[in-house]
């Protein structure tokens, strides 16, 4: 008998990009019979979902609520994952936003990254998948790190002076995976 593939694990908090009173965009029903939804995104994978908060509650962007098994404050459930194109105007602008404040809040996390990347293809290594990465500065990193592991993003700025903002390089990163659903390689988006 085949061993069964355990499921993936769930999203714990999200992060609200945009609370829509009167429901999503595409809603047929009249607007008196809608009801309020709120777009986020998840902190652990980056899923993009779309969540019915409970009555009476109203979130505002760039909030933490919890989405997991137990009781929840805020959320009443969660209603469906989505894609980038079904975002309001107002949660693709937040969108970076938030991911650049996930990623600060998850710093070891994402410079575990950097200590850890590996190479892809013979020809391709996960480092250059970060928006603004070459060779040149792929291997500046990979000396660097073999010199010793990289704490934090401001010891990853101080040892390799021509990497800028390591935070914003991975929220680019982050936002190209969201946008685009046939990308070859995810690194940081379920």
């Amino acid at each position: 008998m085949p061993e069964r593939s355990k499921k993936p694990e769930k999203e714990g908090y999200a992060w609200v990009l945009d609370y829509l009173p009167y429901g999503a965009l595409d809603e047929s029903k009249p607007l008196y019979q809608r009801k309020p939804v709120v777009q986020a995104v998840g902190e652990k994978h980056f899923v993009l979902i779309e969540l019915v908060p409970k009555e009476g509650v109203v979130v505002e962007p760039h909030q933490r609520v919890y989405i997991g098994d137990k009781e929840r404050e805020l959320i009443d459930h969660v209603k469906r994952r989505i894609k980038y194109a079904e975002l309001s105007h107002g949660a693709q602008s937040e969108l970076p936003y938030v991911v650049e404040e996930i990623v600060k809040k998850h710093e070891q996390r994402f410079v575990d990254f950097f200590n850890s990347a590996y190479p892809l293809t013979p020809r391709m290594h996960m480092l250059e998948l970060l928006p603004g990465i070459g060779k040149k500065l792929m291997w500046a990193i990979i000396e660097e790190r073999e010199r010793g592991k990289f704490k934090s993003f401001d010891d990853i700025t101080s040892r390799i002076p021509t990497l800028h903002q390591p935070e914003k390089l991975i929220a680019k990163r982050i936002i190209e995976e969201l946008k685009d659903e046939n990308i070859k390689y995810r690194v940081f988006v379920r």
